[in-house]
This record gives structure tokens, C-alpha cells and sequence, in this order.
């Protein structure tokens, strides 16, 4: 059973104490989602793409299996797609001509939300009066968007922040640069605008509620899901190794994701470096897989992780991959010993649900939504801070033991089961009809 929950009611009470309560009534028809920086349709792993991608698709497929449609409006990187692409029966991905379609970083995507409004409302135009029932937002820069939009339309406004530019800047990386004031003053009035938040977590609501002054009776947790029919231990690491060419009887410790100071990979390479200072032994017994590619301020300095294994003297035990379909990162998940996630800030880690799911224990930095993925010293270890010596010593357990990655891998895989995307949308359709439900009573109200 799901451990999802949605708050809502008892504007007094905290996000993190309020119960769960269902919203029986008129479930949206069909919803417009927002999602300007970055496409559905786009490799995880690449540019900005990443845990937000795969979000949005499997949200969007479970809302459509559960009778609700969606539109997802996303900024055209392309000229070869086709303005409008069916990502599955019910789903449909809408790319707006908003800037260059290439060229063009995050950072410079402000300026382009005019157009990009423009090319939503175009495509509203077309359709009768009524035709959305919706909008739901993800991120910051498609929350402008979407403010406008619900507005214009009549309908309720729900958003997603996914991640926050004042919980980021509190926990910044070495070298990394701060969100921006412009981030931080447009992500305050998306708070004020919706009808709705949702969280990942009830620590991010809580975030919402201290950092943004968010009312805790229009905030939402619904944890993500994982795609249990994808992520799954499937054949064993055995046969995931043989498929990828890693030596059956390594240690093997894998980071997956973007490479960018935020998720700190560099933190696992340290962490390695030590090991085999300590015992130079390891060296014969450890492969060291990084699958991904630079992203964001990792950009400005593509080269430098492999520059850091070079500098580090274990450029021999680290393999660098490039960002792989979903099928592909199942296997790496599955061939893992341990997933390690040092990040800085996570709003709630799908990868460390992801790899659980295939059977791997994870080692992840105690922050953001990681302490509601992983069950620390059942299913992976949680770790306080970023010292590769913390992270060092978690990963001699899995060297000192060889059972270790096995007995907590199907720890891993029960506790990954209660994530599941079905649950996830069924809640966030809880947190639609009680967006459509307050804004009926605000109709009906004389001083509405």
C-alpha cells in the first residue's frame, strides 16, 4: 500500500501533522501541465533534464489510464518534431515556438515565457470554452505561465515547485553559483497564485510553509512513484553484468544522474580515492560507474569529474557513460552494488527509488526527500554532510561483506514497492477535485 498522503484543511495545523482526506466529486476531465525548461520527451540525464522529466510522463500516463487527459505544453528545442506528438493514448505533448531552439540556457528561458504564454494561449483559442479543466505547473518559470493561464481560463491552478531556489542556496556546493533574486521573487508569487502546491515530502511542505509563507491548507504531499514494471530486479545482477561487460565478482558503486556540483559525484570519486589509499588492494576489486552527462553549472566545466578521477589517481577504476534509456539504466541499477547519491539537495531522489526498485541498496546524503526513499540501515545508508570519509566508510561494508549488497537489495526492492505511480496519481487527482471543489464554493459565495 502507498504511503502517499495529501494534506489539506485545518489551515492551522502543520503540512508535516495534517491527515490524509479524500475528495469524492467531479474529477477534471482534462488538464493542461506546464513544463517550459525542459520536454517530456527529452533523455534524463542530459542538459536539464532529469527526475522532473520522468515525473511529468509517468504522472501524465497513470492520470490518462485513470480517465483524466492531459496536454503537456513544453518550449520547442527542435524543428524535428512535430508541433503536437501523442505520448500515449491520453496524453498529448504540445511544443510551443518560444526562442531559438537551440542555444538558449535556463537562465535565459525569463525572457522567452512571453512567447511561450502567447503559444499556449493560441492553442487554447482553438478549443472551445471550457476545454481544460486545470492547469498544473512544474517548476518556477512554467508557474508564471500558468498563473496567467488560470487566470485567463477560469480554472484552478495547482504547481509543483520540484525544487526551491532558497532550500537550494542554503546548501550550496563548493564553486556552485546561487539562484538568483529573480527566481526567489517569482517562486513567492506562484506560492500566492495557486490554489494548490504539491511537495514531494512533508519536509519540502513544511520548506513551503517557512521559507515562502505558503498556507498549510493549500499544500499537498504526494511522494513520487517508480515505474514498477521497468524497475525491477528482473534477471539478478549476475546477468545485468554480463549484458554490460562489468567483472562479475567487482565491487561496484554507481552514481547515475547529471553530472553538476549539485548532485556531487565528486564526492563518490574522493570517496573511492580514499578506499584505495587506505588498501591499495581494492584497486583490483572496484569498478566505478558514472552514467550521465554534464548539466547545468556542470557545464561550464564539462571535463573536470574526469580531471578529478586523473588528478585522484583512479581514472582506471572509473567508467564514464553517457545518459542511457530507461531499460539500459535499469540494468546498470540491477549490475550496482550500491547506488551512491551525495547530493546537496534533492526534493525527493526517484533515482534512489529507481535503484531499490531493481534490488540495489543506495548510500545517500540524509537531505531533502532522500530520508522518505531510503530506509536508512535497512534498504541504504543515509549520511550526514558531504565528507568522502563518511561516505568511504559506508562503502566498506558493501567491500567487507559480500552479502551485504544482496540481503539489503531485497530490503530495497519491498520497501521501493510502496512507490508506485498509480497511488502517486490517484492522490494528485485528490489534490485537482478539491482545487475544482474550493473554487466552485468561491462562485457560489456572495463575496466570492
Amino acid at each position: 500500500m502507498s504511503q502517499y498522503v495529501s494534506r489539506l484543511g485545518q489551515r492551522r495545523t502543520r503540512p508535516s501533522q495534517q491527515p490524509r482526506l479524500r475528495f469524492p466529486g467531479r474529477r477534471p476531465r482534462r488538464v493542461a501541465m506546464l513544463s517550459v525548461h525542459t520536454s517530456p520527451l527529452h533523455q534524463p540525464g542530459t542538459g536539464d533534464a532529469g527526475g522532473m522529466n520522468v515525473y511529468i510522463v509517468e504522472l501524465a500516463r497513470q492520470l490518462a489510464a485513470q480517465g483524466t487527459e492531459v496536454e503537456i505544453f513544453t518550449r520547442a528545442t527542435t524543428g524535428a518534431l512535430e508541433p503536437t506528438v501523442e505520448l500515449t493514448p491520453g496524453v498529448l505533448v504540445r511544443h510551443i515556438d518560444a526562442g531559438p531552439y537551440e542555444g538558449l540556457a535556463k537562465e535565459d528561458l525569463p525572457a522567452q515565457l512571453c512567447a511561450f504564454t502567447h503559444g499556449v494561449m493560441q492553442v487554447w483559442a482553438g478549443h472551445r470554452p471550457g476545454y481544460y479543466d486545470l492547469v498544473h505547473s512544474h517548476y518556477w518559470l512554467s508557474g508564471h505561465v500558468g498563473w496567467l493561464a488560470a487566470q485567463r481560463w477560469g480554472v484552478p491552478l495547482v504547481h509543483a515547485m520540484h525544487t526551491m531556489a532558497k532550500v537550494k542556496n542554503a546548501c550550496l556546493a563548493e564553486g556552485d553559483a546561487p539562484e538568483p533574486a529573480a527566481r526567489v521573487i517569482g517562486e513567492t508569487q506562484i506560492v500566492r497564485a495557486a490554489d494548490r502546491l504539491i511537495a514531494n515530502t512533508g519536509e519540502e511542505a513544511d520548506e513551503l510553509v517557512r521559507h515562502y509563507e505558503a498556507d498549510p491548507a493549500n499544500t499537498a504531499v504526494v511522494h513520487p512513484g517508480v515505474n514498477l514494471d521497468r524497475f525491477r530486479p528482473g534477471d539478478g545482477r549476475a546477468a545485468a553484468r554480463a549484458r554490460l561487460g562489468l567483472p562479475q565478482e567487482a565491487v561496484v558503486p554507481l552514481f547515475a544522474g547529471r553530472i553538476q556540483p549539485l548532485k556531487a559525484p565528486d564526492v563518490l570519486l574522493r570517496a573511492v580515492a580514499l578506499l584505495v589509499d587506505e588498501e591499495p588492494g581494492l584497486r583490483a576489486r572496484l569498478v566505478v560507474p558514472v552514467v550521465g552527462g554534464p548539466s547545468g553549472s556542470g557545464l561550464a566545466k564539462p571535463e573536470e569529474l574526469q580531471k578529478l578521477a586523473a588528478r585522484l589517481g583512479i581514472a582506471d577504476l572509473v567508467r564514464f557513460h553517457p545518459p542511457v534509456g530507461q531499460e539500459r539504466l535499469a540494468d546498470w541499477y540491477r549490475a550496482a552494488s550500491v547506488l551512491v547519491m551525495p547530493s546537496y539537495s534533492e526534493s525527493f531522489g526517484l533515482v534512489a527509488v529507481e535503484a531499490q526498485a531493481c534490488g540495489t541498496p543506495v548510500v545517500a546524503a540524509a537531505v531533502g526527500g532522500l530520508p522518505v526513499a531510503v530506509r536508512d540501515g535497512e534498504s541504504g545508508y543515509l549520511v550526514e554532510g558531504h565528507d568522502p570519509a563518511d561516505y568511504a566508510r559506508r562503502l566498506r561494508l558493501f567491500i567487507d561483506d559480500s552479502t551485504r549488497a544482496e540481503r539489503m537489495g531485497a530490503a530495497a526492492a519491498r520497501h521501493a514497492r510502496g512507490f508506485g505511480w498509480d497511488a502517486a496519481a490517484a492522490d494528485t487527482l485528490d489534490v485537482y477535485t478539491a482545487a475544482l471543489q474550493a473554487r466552485r464554493r468561491r462562485l457560489r459565495s456572495p463575496h466570492g
